[in-house]
């Protein structure tokens, strides 16, 4: 990818699903995955996704999928429907440290008002200190640690809340 290039956002549609699936498991770690890796049969990525394409950006360069963000309300009640929660960023490795991460973000922020929230929400491994220093450069502050949430590969692994008004 050219560096140069600023990558188009646009959201998901159904015909996505194929390349979703496998930016999905191409792009699975143990630096941001709370489940195992993905193995075969895969099952169709809006399928196994409680979210289907409308809760899906989606960054193109070229025409090709190399990134999604997922945003999702938190819960279903009145009560904090004007909060948006991000539920999955993924960018493809040959993508990465080329913008198009916050480039879904800040789309991301766009799409969030849109829908009138007034606030984005997220949940980040502690151990996940890119995607942490990303988030904090757009704006998100961490509002809160589940201290060992998370037992991944051996290890206990902090649960970080950030948040930032839209």
């Amino acid at each position: 990818m050219d560096s140069r290039r600023r990558p188009e956002i646009r959201q998901a549609v159904a015909v996505d699903n194929e390349a979703l699936g496998r930016l999905d498991r191409e792009t699975w770690s143990p630096l941001h995955a709370v489940l195992p890796r993905p193995r075969p049969p895969y099952r169709p990525f809006f399928e196994e996704e409680r979210y289907g394409p409308p809760y899906h950006l989606v960054a193109l360069v070229d025409g090709e999928i190399v990134g999604f963000l997922r945003l999702v309300p938190p819960t279903p009640l009145a009560a904090n429907a004007h909060v948006r929660t991000i539920m999955g960023l993924a960018v493809a490795e040959r993508a990465r440290g080329q913008g198009v991460a916050r480039a879904l973000l800040r789309a991301s922020f766009v799409e969030a008002r849109a829908q009138g929230a007034i606030r984005v929400t997220l949940r980040v491994l502690g151990h996940n200190a890119p995607a942490r220093a990303l988030y904090e450069s757009e704006g998100f502050v961490v509002e809160g640690v589940l201290p060992g949430e998370m037992y991944l590969e051996g290890k206990y692994v902090d649960d970080v809340l950030m948040g930032r008004q839209v």
